[in-house]
């Protein structure tokens, strides 16, 4: 039976986003090494109620058996007993495992929450999760969860877009709790790939923390956000996708959220870390921050929604 997501009797709930592991397959790498540690000095720290991985876990070009790497990840962070979500990124199963073998795996682990999602829609990983709420089993939140593809036809090049059969799928989900509700319940997005609005945020200027490389969204916009503006239930999108970009900002009253990237195996001068997210039962808002491997707490980003 999979563990029940319920907010806290303070009626906070807390989630951590690791984001783009990059965990190669030698097991006494140092990087790697560092990598397990921060996984541990976050949980240890933050006490989450769920963690989530928003893709790029592993590195699968070149690698004979990605599966055994995958494995390392989910039986260490399977210690602490909590429960974890996944989304997959692009180089997850870039060769010699499938995003379908690597769910399969994720299976094996009682604390897993990821699904494969509707088989008849692109990708392997699109889902919902709901939190329920601290006195009852009425749902107060809802989490989407995404699978943003990988490498776009050659025909257009770039990264791969959130297809419309996916973006059909998150109309019909989101008309579905909310007509439990008859109301839109507060919700937040995981997807690994950069939507290209979080290139439109960008030319106002109304966003903190760091841009230290061009947003690699794809260049096809399928029109999720505009799915999730007009539902009027998703608050915030949590990516990850570049290693050097972490900022959060707001674009028309959906905040726009990088992680922080976690792994040190792979590129990028931003010091690693993780995004901490903290949701409040009954209201359309949530506080965010980063903790960065040191155990320094920054960039504190407040979403709170306008009225009318």
């Amino acid at each position: 039976m999979k563990s029940r997501l319920q907010f806290r009797e303070d009626h906070s709930f807390k989630i951590i986003q690791f984001t783009d592991l990059h965990v190669g397959p030698d097991i006494h790498h140092e990087k790697d090494a560092r990598t397990f540690k921060l996984i541990d000095d976050t949980i240890r720290a933050e006490k989450p109620d769920l963690i989530v991985f928003t893709g790029d876990q592993i590195w699968s070009e070149g690698i004979d058996e990605p599966g055994i790497t995958y494995r390392r990840i989910l039986d260490h962070v399977s210690q602490y007993d909590l429960p974890f979500a996944v989304v997959f990124g692009n180089h997850d199963s870039e060769e010699n495992i499938t995003r379908l073998e690597l769910h399969t795996i994720e299976k094996d682990y009682p604390m897993s929450l990821s699904e494969s999602g509707p088989k008849e829609i692109n990708g392997v990983g699109n889902y919902t999760l709901t939190i329920q709420s601290s006195e009852s089993d009425h749902n107060e939140a809802i989490l989407y969860f995404l699978d943003s593809g990988a490498f776009a036809p050659d025909s257009v090049g770039g990264y791969e877009w959130i297809h419309q059969d996916q973006v059909n799928w998150f109309v019909s989900e989101s008309q579905k709790y909310e007509a439990i509700k008859n109301n839109p319940i507060p919700a937040l997005a995981f997807i690994h790939i950069p939507l290209p609005e979080y290139k439109d945020l960008l030319q106002d200027g109304k966003f903190s923390g760091n841009k230290g490389e061009d947003v690699s969204s794809p260049k096809i916009n399928s029109g999720l956000f505009t799915a999730m503006l007009e539902a009027k239930d998703v608050m915030g999108t949590f990516v990850g996708h570049d290693h050097d970009n972490d900022y959060c900002g707001k674009l028309y009253n959906i905040s726009l959220c990088y992680g922080r990237v976690s792994g040190y195996h792979c590129y990028g001068d931003l010091q690693r870390g993780a995004r901490i997210i903290q949701l409040y039962e009954g209201e359309r808002r949530f506080d965010t921050w980063i903790r960065l491997d040191n155990g320094e707490k920054i960039s504190y980003y407040s979403h709170s929604e306008n009225k009318g």
